[in-house]
């Protein structure tokens, strides 16, 4: 890898260079350095380098792997007034994300027999698999413009969770600028999937927390080993897909209008400023919010369920909100006293205690930051520390893909699979289904979270051991 040069700990650089206007940080520890292949990712960090407006550097996450564009792991800031905005560096999925609850009850309070009850009546509740429409399409018809418009906060007022929840939110659940007159009739046809998961990397996960690092932390957050925890990982489905597909392709056109030098047609781009930048940025809101009320609908679908198979009240389980965490957004935020434009595409926003962004109930701690592993891998929920802002107050989504879906599929057998997901129970029973989504199809999650813990860019809170995964088959 010749065009990584080491640049401190943990971290490499490519410097800049011919139509280069910024230079390069790809974050990496020594073992993940050594097995990093070069895939595309690095073309695409330099890519991002080239545009007009870039602040440097450009970064490269440890789970970092090639996408549509930039990067999966790719962080780009923009100069807020002279920059621009690329649909493609925020990505297909726009506002995937995750969100975690956290149980009054312990992993041994459930034996399998009952942990398998649980999944069948959240997948009762809950669509998964491409193309699925939500249970609640009426609503949804009745309703989208405002969901669209209010986010989450909305949801909560027709009855779909509790008004706490909102407090636990990134940005409240709701993204200011969202208007529904920039996305597209074909988007608002695939609208339909509010309370689904979709298929790929998405996913359900019942686990406990097996360890804490950080017991006072950790106490804010209300987590202690032993309970059990859910994780819901999905985000704006076939709407926001669409989102990103409509304006990739107009970028690409409208670009040449205001004589942009665009390296590829993933980094389509326009001004920040102009009218088509305006409305991708509103439309992209729209597709955000949509991810938000999603996860919170899945969520208040989660807590019926865990009330339909165990009996008692809601309030029985707890299921408290700890936190929801977008990836694949650009958001305005002041970094060192200057106005940016952050894409982070595979990526978390991570506020350090005291940071004004967070929410008051997690003014002084700085708010869970929740990083999942691989199906049938843990999870992690840490926080940012100071310094952070050196990376965009940014940090991975998840573990990183080292294998392709067609790959893993070749390479990976089932009876591989199966010795994996030993100790953790799946919801279908054809193993096959799941072969692109394995374990090892992904980098070491403890690898990638240790390389920006080791330099002090964040820390750990707690580990979050799987139980049960509820996937959409492809």
């Amino acid at each position: 890898m010749a065009a990584l040069e080491p640049f401190g700990d943990n971290c490499y650089r490519i410097s800049r260079r011919d139509r280069m206007k910024a230079d390069v940080l790809v974050y990496l520890n020594r073992e993940l350095y050594n097995s990093f292949t070069e895939d595309q990712s690095l073309e695409q960090l330099i890519d991002a380098a080239s545009l007009d407006g870039v602040i440097s550097p450009v970064i490269g996450m440890p789970d970092i792997h090639s996408g549509f564009g930039l990067p999966i792991g790719g962080v780009m800031a923009m100069d807020a007034e002279n920059g621009l905005i690329s649909a493609g560096a925020v990505g297909m999925d726009i506002n995937c994300g995750v969100r975690l609850l956290r149980t009054g009850i312990t992993a041994s309070e459930l034996d399998n027999s009952q942990l398998r009850a649980l999944i069948d009546s959240i997948i009762k509740r809950v669509p998964g698999g491409i193309g699925q429409k939500s249970r609640h399409s009426p609503l949804i018809g009745k309703h989208f413009n405002a969901l669209l418009k209010k986010g989450a906060p909305f949801l909560v007022e027709l009855g779909f969770g509790r008004e706490e929840d909102i407090q636990r939110i990134e940005d409240g659940g709701c993204l200011q600028g969202a208007d529904i007159r920039a996305v597209s009739k074909k988007a608002v046809d695939r609208g339909r999937q509010l309370s689904t998961i979709g298929g790929g990397n998405h996913f359900i996960e019942i686990g406990l927390i097996d360890r804490v690092y950080d017991r006072q932390t950790a106490g804010v957050y209300g987590l202690e080993e032993g309970l059990l925890t859910v994780l819901i990982h999905t985000g704006s489905r076939g709407f926001g897909h669409q989102v990103c597909t409509d304006y990739s392709r107009t970028m690409k056109k409208d670009a040449k209008k205001y004589n942009l030098e665009i390296p590829s047609a993933g980094l389509a781009a326009v001004p920040i400023k102009s009218k088509e930048g305006e409305q991708y940025y509103a439309a992209m809101a729209c597709a955000v919010n949509f991810a938000f009320c999603n996860r919170q609908w899945i969520a208040d679908d989660v807590r019926k369920a865990f009330l339909e198979t165990l009996g008692g009240s809601e309030r029985d389980y707890g299921l408290d909100l700890v936190y929801d965490v977008a990836h694949n957004t650009a958001q305005f935020e002041n970094i060192g006293g200057r106005e940016m434009l952050i894409h982070r595409k595979g990526a978390i926003r991570a506020l350090p205690s005291g940071h004004p962004g967070n929410p008051e109930v997690y003014r002084e701690s700085g708010h869970p930051v929740i990083i999942p592993g691989s199906m049938g891998s843990s999870s992690y929920v840490v926080r940012a520390r100071q310094g952070i802002e050196a990376i965009y107050n940014s940090v991975n989504h998840g573990a990183g893909r080292v294998l392709s879906r067609k790959a893993a599929k070749k390479e990976i057998s089932v009876d591989q699979l199966k010795e994996r997901m030993s100790g953790v129970l799946i919801s279908g029973k054809n193993y096959k289904a799941y072969l692109d989504e394995a374990p090892q199809a992904y980098k070491d999650i403890d690898m990638v979270v240790d390389t920006l813990t080791e330099i002090g860019f964040s820390e750990k809170v707690a580990r979050l051991k799987p139980l049960a995964v509820i996937k959409g088959e492809e």
